[in-house]
Order: C-alpha cells, then structure tokens, then sequence
C-alpha cells in the first residue's frame, strides 16, 4: 500500500517530540478511572479470542501497551515514529515494540484477540480511513474486539472536522458516523464511552471510545447442516 503524505508528516512531527511527548503521558492513566475501566473491559474480552494478544497501534512510547500487560494481557506495540519506539523499549524493555505502518500491519490475517487504537486514527485524512479500520478487520481474529478512541465533532452535521493539534493536523469524528464506517468493515459496536471534558481542558471536545466486535465464526452444524 502507498504510504500517503499524512503519515510521513506526522511520523516526523512525532519523531521530533518524542521525550516530552513521553513526560507528559506516561502516567495519563493514573488520572483517568473510565478509561481504565473500558481498558480493562476490552482486555477482558480480548482474551477471549484469537490467541488473546492485543496489538495497540500508535503505542506511542508504550505506556498503554504496558498497562495492559500488567493487567494480565499479551500486549505489543506498534508506532509509526521510531523515536517513539525507542523510547518504549527503553521504558519497558520486556515488551515487543515496532515501528510500522497501520496501514499495512505485519500481521497475520486472523490472529489477535484485540486492537487498541486510543487516538492513533485521528491523524488520518477520512478518506484514508476506511482502508485501515479494514486492516484491523483483517488481523482480528473472528469474535474479537477494537477499542478505537477519538474526540467527537460538535454535532451530527458535522461527521468530520479537522482541529488544531499541538504535534500535527488532526481530526475529530462524530461517533454515530466513525461507527457506521466501522460496520461497514464488518465490526459492529457493542459498546461506547463517552467522557466529557473537564472544565479545565484546553480543548472542549468529548472524548469517545468505541468498542466493536469481529463476527464469530459460526460454530460446526450451527446452519443445520
């Protein structure tokens, strides 16, 4: 696949700031309990299916991909940004980490039981974006589970909008729209979080999650053959 302008931009943007990027997220979690707990559901889930591992694409400098590894799941981590990967192995360097592309994973078709992409797509021009939600499709084994995380747009009118990111052009997603691409893929939602911003956040957009599941395979004599 053609690797597209956006992602060699941001990968750069990325790259160049990396370390604070890593002080400034490294402990998030500690400070946000809902999105621990859809975190924890997801892994839950995710072990499930598959061979239970899940993939976190756009890891960043690994500190969720951690989280999920203490929480008892096989995680690894994929990021476009080498610095950002170095950065992650340097912090836990028990985990796998890589450097690649999210559209077009080195994996298997079939093989994992979760992918986590906690505002890795936002990056991603929309017309870009159904070409990869089918590269998640295709590496979940059947019954397994996305978490994708994003902000919403302000409105049903609005189903994309580009904002002002402080590393690199990012977009917002109206949920009902992002979900609708997602069954188009063939993942159908099954749950979704929506956290509203605190009064004190510089921006005042809803930060959403959307948890989708990959069709099971129907078990042997199901059709009444």
């Amino acid at each position: 696949m053609v690797e597209h302008e956006a992602l060699r931009a941001t990968r750069q943007a990325y790259d160049d700031v990396a370390s604070t990027y890593a002080d400034l997220f490294r402990d998030s979690l500690r400070d946000l309990p809902l999105d621990r707990a859809i975190l924890n559901a997801f892994a839950e889930l995710a072990r499930a299916a598959g061979d239970g591992r899940v993939a976190d694409l756009g890891c960043g400098p690994g500190h969720v991909t951690a989280y999920l590894e203490e929480s008892g799941t096989s995680a690894f981590g994929i990021d476009a940004s080498p610095a950002m990967i170095e950065l992650a192995r340097r912090f836990s360097p028990g985990l796998r980490f890589e450097v690649g592309s999210m559209t077009a994973l080195n994996l298997p078709d079939d093989a994992l039981g979760g992918v986590l992409s906690r505002w890795s797509v936002i990056h991603t021009p929309p017309a870009e974006l159904p070409p990869i939600l089918a590269e998640f499709h295709r590496v979940l084994a059947p019954g397994g589970h996305l978490l994708i995380g994003f902000s919403a747009t302000d409105g049903a009118a609005h189903p994309t909008r580009e904002f002002d990111h402080a590393v690199a052009p990012a977009y917002r997603w109206w949920p009902d729209h992002l979900a609708a691409l997602l069954r188009a893929t063939g993942l159908t939602e099954v749950a979704r979080m929506v956290r509203e911003p605190e009064p004190t956040d510089l921006r005042q957009f809803q930060e959403v999650h959307l948890l989708a599941r990959k069709a099971p395979t129907a078990a042997p004599g199901a059709d009444g053959s």
